[in-house]
């Protein structure tokens, strides 16, 4: 989150559960098995575990995971699974706690830690950790975070810092994210525009268009590679 706050939506120009659902389900319809709920921080949002619910319901969806920073997930790991996740990304980019409260404006470490045991208890696997490194996974923070992941059954994803106005990324280490020629995702944003690419100005509205036209227009659109996006920010399309 930027150091001089957010722009806030208004609760109307959110999607809701229901319009949520509606969109995966037409989504699986024309192809896509696999669902990922992110954010923002999506355990924030009240009554997320019914969200996990509807999704999990519906015919076709083969891996319901979620991307979150673990703060709540000591709250809330076990009603999740409960509901049908099956997995979690946590973010976690240092072990120190200094670092980690100053990375994050006031974040608790002791708090992302528990939400992690908790993961692991209520078996949502594979545990997989975020971290955002500025060169490479050599960097000490991101070693001890390794090691830390090796002693505890979690799996390490290396993903070097990005930007969107400089279209600066690359492939994550660890995981199959970053490769242009192997994409084949979507992304939907809470206040309902479709994205092609996270690296792209494209973007198409389920409530304008009607989910079914959207997702196909960007699927039509969908760019052999990224470039720039000077619309958006990680904190409000998901990073």
């Amino acid at each position: 989150m930027p150091e001089e706050g957010i722009n806030m939506l208004q609760h109307s120009e959110i999607l809701s559960f229901e319009e949520i659902a509606r969109v995966a389900r037409i989504a699986v319809k024309m192809g896509i098995n696999k669902v990922r709920i992110t954010g923002g921080e999506p355990l924030v949002r009240k009554g997320i575990a019914d969200l996990v619910g509807m999704l999990a319901a519906i015919p076709g969806i083969v891996d319901l995971s979620m991307t979150t920073n673990g703060t709540l997930l000591g709250r809330y790991a076990g009603e999740l699974k409960k509901a049908g996740l099956n997995r979690v990304n946590i973010s976690l980019d240092t072990m120190d706690g200094t670092k980690y409260r100053m990375l994050t404006r006031g974040g608790s470490i002791i708090e992302v830690l528990t939400g992690i045991e908790a993961a692991k208890e209520a078996g949502l696997y594979p545990v997989k950790i975020n971290c955002v490194v500025q060169h490479s996974s050599d960097e000490p923070d991101a070693k001890i975070i390794s090691e830390y992941c090796r002693q505890n059954g979690l799996e390490a994803r290396f993903i070097h810092q990005m930007s969107l106005t400089e279209g600066h990324f690359s492939v994550v280490e660890g995981g199959s994210g970053g490769d242009c020629s192997s994409c084949n995702r979507l992304r939907l944003t809470a206040n309902g525009k479709i994205l092609p690419c996270l690296f792209g100005n494209q973007e198409y509205d389920v409530r304008e268009l009607g989910p079914e036209r959207a997702i196909k227009m960007a699927l039509e659109n969908k760019p052999a590679c990224g470039s720039v996006n000077i619309k958006g920010e990680f904190y409000n399309i998901g990073g």
